[in-house]
Order: C-alpha cells, then structure tokens, then sequence
C-alpha cells in the first residue's frame, strides 16, 4: 500500500502549510529523503499525480462559436427581416441584410474567446527543465516529470518549475513580482514561517513560475501542476465567468423592446385591415410586411459594430489596445478603477528619494534608472563637481554606493532618459545616486579596482566589497559596506560628519531616521566605510566592527508622474480610483499619499480582508482606498465586492496574480510592456506604453463612444418611426402606401446608414471628462431621446405622407409620388444629421452647417445614391421609382429645411426653459 500523499488539486482534502513546517517535517510528511527519490518512487508517484503541467481546458468547437454569435435579438431581427424580403420576393435585399448578419457574426469571432487563452499563458510559465536528485545524483529532467517529493536545485536564472518548501540556501533572492506584486526579490531562507503568514510573506517557500535572481537554494517539491499557487490561479480564471457590459445589456433590452413592438403592431395592423375594414387579406398581410420592415432598424446592429470598431481605432493611436468591442462602452461608464501599485502605478524601477548623512537631508529628483535630477538641500540644489567641497560626506556615500555594487546601468536606443538595468533592483537605483553625483561608475572601477568581496548573505544582512586606495598606497585597503541599518549600525563606532572626518557615532539618532524613513515607506539601506591592512584577510571579522557610517539611503518605487495627474483627472471625472497591492502596507499607504489616494483612511491588509465575511467587503470597500499584501483570491473578492456595491469596474495589473481579477472586472487592462502574457490574455484592454494615464484617455474616449452610439440611434430610429406612421396612417384610412416595403429596405440599409456612419466619427465634446460616469442602469433610450425620436418620427410623418398625397392630388403618378416621398425621407434625414450633431446646442453655426470633411462626404454619398435611385433605369425596374423634376426636388430639399428649422426652435425652448 503506497504512503500517503499531499493533497492534489481536486481533492478536497486541505494542505499542510508547509511554509510554517521545520523541513525535517516537510521530509516526513512527504516521505522522502533530503537526498532525492529514487526512480522507481519517482516513476510511481508520477503515474499517482499526473505530469506536472497545467490542466488544459478543451476549446470551444468553431460551430458552437458561431452558434454563439446568434445568441442577440438584434441579429434575429435581422435574419427576420431577410425572411420578410424573400417572402415579399426581393432576393436582392435579402442578400443584403445576411451580408450585413455575416459582418457581425464575423466580427464577434474575432474578437471573442481570446481570455481563455490566459491559462496558456500561465502554463508557458513553467520552467521546461529542472535540476533534480535521483537516486543520489542530481539530474537534469523535464520539468513535466518532477513529482511531491523530489529534491530539486536552484540557482541565479532558473525559473521554478514547482511551488518548494526551501531547506537550504545560500544568499538566496527570488523574483515573485508577478505573483505577489513584490517590487524587489525576495530573500529566501530555510526556517519556518507563521502558519498565517500571507503569500508575499512566506520565506520559506518557493513558488513554479517565479524566477531566481541571486544565489542557490535546494528544496523540496510540495505541489505540481494544478497544485501550484500558478494553478490555482488558473482555476480561478476557470471558476471567473464572462462578464456582460451596459451596451450589450442596454442593446438586448432594445432589440427586445424593438421586436415586441413590432411583432404587436404588425399583428394589430393586419386584424384591423383585414376584419375592421374587410381588405383583402394577402394586400393586408402585405402591408404588415412593410410595417415590419419599416419598424426594423436593420443597420442599426452592424452601426453598433463599426462605432465600437472606431473607438477601438482611437484608443490604438492613443496606446490602449482594445481586444473585445464592447468594453470601448464599457469604458464611459466606469465608476471605479482598482489599479495594481507596481508597474502600473509606480514604474517599478528603484529609486533613491532621500539620503540621510550626519548634518542633514539630501533629496534626490528624478525617477527610475535615467540619472538625471538634482541633490537639494533643502531647496538649493548641490553642484555635482562642487560636492568634495560643499558635502564630502555625499560624495563619500556616492562613491561607496557605486563601488559596493555588481549592477550595471546601460543606455537604450531611445534617448538621455532610457536606461536599462542588469542586475539588482536596489543596487540598480545606488548606481544610479552615483550617477546624479557627477561619478562615473566604470571609470570609479578602474581607479578603485575591487581586490576583495563578501556577497550579500541573508543571516549577514550585508555585502562588502574591498578596493585599491586611490592615493596608490598599497599598505591599507578601502573597505565599502552597505546593507540593513539595524545591522550597520551594530557593526559602526563612528560617523561621517559634514566635513568628511570620522566622529562619535550617534547611535540613537540614526536609529530614529531610520523609522523615519520606513514611515514613508521606504525600504533603507546603511552605508559604511573604513580600511583594512593589506595583509590582512578580508573576511567577515575583518569588517565586524570599527566601520564609519556614511549615511543611509531611502529607497522606493516611485510613482509615475503622469499617473499623479490620471488619478486627479479620473476623480474629477467621478471615478474612484482604488490600489489593490501585494506589497507592505507601510509601502502602499506611502504610495497611495503621493498619489493623492486614501484620504487618510487606513489601508486594508489580506488578512483583515479574509476576516470580513462579503457583506463586511461590500461596506468596506466603499470607504478604503488602499488594500496592501492582496493575494489573487484577494483581488477577486474586491472586484465582486464592488460590483455587487453597483459599481462598474475596471482592474488593471500586470502580473499573473492579477489575471483572475482582470477577467472577472467589468473591464480588464493589462500592461503591454512589462505585462505578463497571462495578463493581457485575460484582459480586454492592454496598454501598449503602460502608462496608468492612457487609461483616463481611454475613459474618454468611452464616453464619446458612448455619446455617438446615443446619436446613431437617436438619428435611425425617428427614420423608422416616420415610416411606420406613414404606413399605420395609410393602412387606417385604406389609402395606399406612400413608400414601397422595398424601397424602405432601399433607405434604411443604404441611406439611412451612409449618413449614420458619419456619427461614429463625431469628435469628443468638451465637456465629456466633467461629467460624473453615467449610471449602469440608465436607459440608452432616456426620456429626452425618446421625446426626440417621437417629434422627428412625427415630423417625418408628415412629410413623407403629406408630400405624397400632394403629388397624387397633383395629378402625379403613384410611382412618381412614391419616388418623391422617398426623396424626402432622404432630404430630411440629411437635415436632420447636422441637427442630431448636437443633441442640444445649436447647429445653426458654422461649424454645425458646414460640419467635418466626412459629413460632408456621407451627404454627398446620400444624393449620389439617391440621383441613381430616381434616375438610373435599372433601379427604377428593381425599386419602381421614376424620374422627377426638379421643382419637385427643390420640394423635398424645402420638406429638410422645415424639419431643421422645427428641430432648432425646440432646442432653444429647451435651453431657455432649463
């Protein structure tokens, strides 16, 4: 009978906690051996827990995709209309329509389905190879075969492979950045750690997908595959449903109430014609037909498409990549943005901000790795060349800062402020320190050659490096220390004063700038100095004591400029702007004040979210800004938590610890940049310059989106309405139809929509990032755009009816007044679209009457479509329309005026009355 095992992915049976196990116990527990499995074990347990891969989850078949597609009232209403065209025997427009169905589903092919490739992304996470012991001898084998149990080695540049339980390291670092959303690796160590110690705090462990930065570690593997925290991620993508937006939600509501009404009208029209007033049943069954058709505003779904498709243009030259249509609505109406702190908000580059020496503070301008900015102090900044003069301590602090050091700063191709680093974080942000001193790093090496180095050692807290004095003696070596100051302190008797000479240490004032300077949340690091004889070894003992203190230096990640003025443009715009972080509260809270977030409310840490239950979350989460030390599930639970608040959210991030929570967010935005793969494939936006600024761009151009979307309809549906009425007035009064169901199709699929395009290009109006988001539950069809649609449906009522029954009393023939009423529909659609530009400021200016280039374009594509369908003789044999005169032109033209001008006088009431 084989020992028992950990628990595996779908078992239900809890798992130890083996960050808080001694590894003796860990060993025990999997009943395995500090030197490896052997193979045979190793090939039983493989055949017990599967292959340590990801669970793959099968695809959607193409046909149900396409099925899926289907799945809106508007595309059957489509399909309906095509039906009613072949049933009334117009092949032609049928074609048309299924074109126009074609489009759509096309379109939504392409864009759907692309989050679930996120665990795909996770899964290519994993190391391919890994370093383990079998049967004594370490191996290297496919990461796919590791197993519970083995004892896997890892060193500086391996990806993990699996989550570890550490039993020994050496000057171990790991980047989990991804995973937890540390901005620095992470010092590692073999002792046990609190059982409820959060994720990000776990030393102890090591988890598949993270990567080794400095140092070795040996191990033993407690979970593969869907077993792995990266799994378990990948099952809470699995477990997040798709999201539905506004828009989709606002349109399906219309197409219902679009097909109701139709459907209703269409059957009362026809008992009316045929019971009531005793009309033959197929002419009155014919003119239900043409009431559906007319009711039907069959470009609008394909119009939806095209303006989603325009935002979408916009946003990728403004650097947000937009991957599902809906979610450019989306964007206008976001109430509140819950954002990752690292990389998003901050630019995940190490920078030094203060340094503190024995006469005072230094603050240090700029950010990242770019070495530009000045040294104040207080406010007047300090002259690089000047420093050996005006503060030799600095200079001192700034030689040892680039001397104690194996990171190296690189200049990119894009300019003085692009700057890439190898090696280190932390050492990365003192090269750059240096820098801003006016040293020169490589040159400082040549003059100052390393002779000696004690790597950083977690139990020492330190790394210290020994150079060849610069004065060229050769009986004494220069000693440069830097690391935690609790330690440095310890290992220091004296100070570096203003003047450069050694001094009493004053141990407790320095221990005070310390909490000082991780009050504001930065992470501190001591530098010291002194000397050695030559002949002396250069061990730990050499630099135990005696050491002069230079200073110390406070660290952070700092936040991006321009994110400042994005996080002041949202909240003016009313959106909540929350950070959601894996970091330390101190960090966060730190950030967040910069940032101008929180408002002096507390930040709220992972443990204190697992102790509220989802009702305590709800009320929380309307009243805290800040959330620190957030694991996946943690995010999660927030996104939820506001959504069931009523809030529409977007949830940005870069890391695979944010993918859950960017899929479940009404909208996700991953970073493009340093994004991981996983991220971006969950979201439906990505930033290509990672810039948390582009997102209040991409807020704007939401709303103008939205604004245009309002527009088309509210400039197709009166078309629709006038020649519904039209229809009902005609079938009422037994007169004929004054427009043919064809030539219907002929200005709704043609006319109607060249000129509605035009709205999709409108510009963003000056106001729109003043306005509070609108409500998630406001119609799309408020009670002004319904007032509007009723009076230009009654408008166009009376001018389609009233310029047809002029022309057969005028002794026209029917086809000739048909043709007329369908000019003048057009005529005062064109009108009526240099109106509908301005739902409520005037268009009698001359930016309104001559409009843009493409309005301009889609007017004179209209009555070029138009000429040919009154002249040209093949359409007059497929539309049954004739030739007219121009003075019955110039009356249609006059029919557009008059509805202009009704349109202008309503909205000076309405402005006058507000």
């Amino acid at each position: 009978m084989p020992p028992p095992e950990p628990a595996r992915a779908d078992d239900s049976r809890p798992t130890p906690a083996w960050h808080a196990l001694e590894g003796d116990a860990v060993l025990q527990q999997l009943h395995t051996t500090a030197h490896g499995l052997s193979a045979a074990d190793a090939t039983a347990r493989l055949e017990r827990h599967g292959e340590n891969r990801l669970a793959d989850t099968p695809p959607v078949p193409l046909w149900r995709r396409v099925a899926r597609q289907f799945d809106n009232l508007l595309i059957w209403v489509l399909l309906a209309a095509a039906a009613i065209t072949v049933a009334i025997g117009h092949g032609i427009d049928a074609v048309v329509i299924v074109a126009v169905v074609v489009l759509n589903v096309t379109i939504g092919l392409i864009q759907e389905g692309k989050a679930e490739r996120a665990l795909a992304a996770i899964r290519n996470l994993l190391a391919p190879r890994a370093h383990v012991w079998r049967d004594g001898h370490l191996v290297e084998i496919d990461a796919a075969h590791l197993v519970p149990g083995d004892i896997v080695q890892a060193a500086a540049g391996d990806s993990l492979a699996a989550d570890v339980r550490w039993l020994q390291v050496h000057e171990l670092q790991v980047d989990e950045a991804a995973l937890t959303g540390e901005s620095v690796p992470v010092d590692k160590r073999a002792d046990p750690v609190p059982t409820e110690a959060m994720l990000g705090d776990r030393r102890s462990m090591g988890y598949a997908g993270t990567l080794v930065t400095r140092g070795q570690g040996r191990g033993v593997v407690v979970a593969t595959a869907m077993a792995t925290e990266m799994g378990r991620i990948g099952r809470l993508l699995q477990d997040v449903g798709d999201t539905t937006t506004p828009l989709v939600r606002q349109m399906a509501q219309l197409g219902r109430w679009i097909t109701l009404v139709v459907l209703a009208a269409a059957a009362l029209l026809f008992v009316f014609g045929w019971w009531v007033r005793g009309l033959p049943a197929l002419d009155t069954f014919m003119a239900a037909v043409g009431l559906a058709v007319a009711a039907i505003p069959e470009g609008l779904p394909a119009i939806m498409t095209i303006t989603l498709a325009i935002g979408v243009q916009r946003m990728a030259q403004r650097r947000a990549i937009v991957r599902r249509l809906p979610a450019v609505e989306t964007l206008g109406c976001v109430t509140v943005i819950c954002s990752d702190k690292t990389g998003t908000l901050t630019r995940n580059e190490m920078t030094v901000q203060q340094v503190v020496l024995a006469d005072g503070l230094v603050d240090v301008e700029g950010v990242g790795y770019a070495p530009t900015g000045a040294l104040l102090r207080g406010d007047v900044p300090l002259q690089p060349a000047e420093l050996w003069r005006e503060a030799p301590a600095l200079l001192a602090l700034a030689e040892g800062a680039a001397l104690c050091n194996d990171a190296e700063l690189l200049q990119g191709e894009g300019g003085a402020n692009d700057w890439r680093l190898s090696g280190d974080p932390t050492e990365g942000a003192l090269l750059t320190l240096a820098m801003k001193a006016g040293l020169d790093p490589v040159r400082l090496a040549e003059e100052r050659p390393r002779v000696g180095v004690l790597p950083f050692e977690s139990e020492r807290r330190y790394m210290a490096t020994a150079h060849r004095r610069g004065d060229g003696a050769a009986t004494r070596i220069d000693i440069w220390v830097k690391g935690a100051p609790e330690r440095l302190l310890a290992m220091c008797s004296h100070e570096l004063d203003a003047h450069g000479r050694p001094q009493p240490l004053r141990r407790a004032e320095w221990a005070d700038q310390v909490e000082r300077q991780a009050r504001q949340g930065r992470r501190v690091l001591a530098i010291a100095t002194g000397t050695l004889p030559s002949h002396r070894p250069f061990t730990h003992d050499a630099v135990a004591g005696d050491l002069v203190l230079v200073g110390l230096v406070g660290i952070i990640d700092p936040p991006r400029e321009e994110a400042k003025a994005a996080v002041a443009q949202c909240r003016a715009a009313g959106i909540r702007v929350k950070m959601i972080t894996g970091d330390h509260v101190v960090t966060a809270r730190a950030i967040a004040h910069q940032l101008g977030l929180g408002s002096g409310a507390p930040a709220l840490s992972g443990q204190a979210i697992e102790a509220l239950d989802d009702a305590a979350l709800r009320e929380a989460v309307q009243t805290t800004d800040v959330f620190a030390r957030a694991a996946p599930e943690h995010k999660l639970r927030l996104v939820r938590a506001l959504q069931a608040n009523g809030d529409i959210v977007a949830m940005t991030g870069d890391g695979v610890n944010d993918a859950p929570a960017l899929k479940a967010a009404d909208v996700g935005v991953a970073m493009g940049h340093k994004g991981t793969e996983a991220a971006k494939r969950a979201a439906a936006m990505v930033l290509a310059d990672d810039h948390f600024a582009t997102i209040a761009h991409a807020v704007e151009e939401g709303r103008t989106v939205y604004d245009n979307l309002r527009k088309v309809i509210t400039f197709l549906l009166p078309i629709n309405g006038g020649e519904s009425i039209s229809l009902l007035v005609a079938v009422l009064f037994g007169l004929a139809l004054p427009i043919a169901p064809v030539q219907i199709l002929w200005v709704n699929m043609v006319s109607s929509v060249a000129l509605a395009m035009v709205l999709a290009f409108e510009p963003t109006e000056a106001d729109v990032m003043r306005r509070p988001p609108r409500q998630p539950g406001e119609p799309i069809l408020s009670r002004f755009v319904l007032w509007r649609i009723g009076l230009v449906s009654a408008l166009f009522a009376v001018g389609i009816f009233g310029v047809y029954r002029w022309a057969l009393d005028a002794g026209h023939p029917a086809d000739v007044a048909q043709t007329l009423a369908v000019n003048t529909l057009v005529a005062m659609e064109i009108f009526y679209l240099f109106s509908v530009r301005y739902l409520k400021a005037p268009s009698f200016t001359w930016t309104g009457v001559r409009g843009t280039p493409r309005v301009l374009a889609a007017v004179a594509v209209a009555c070029g479509l138009q000429a040919l369908f009154t002249y040209a003789p093949f359409m007059q044999g497929w539309f049954g329309s004739a030739a007219l005169p121009l003075p019955l032109l110039a009356l249609s033209a006059g029919a557009g005026v008059a509805v202009l001008a009704v349109l202008e006088l309503e909205k000076a009431l309405l402005r006058a009355t507000r």
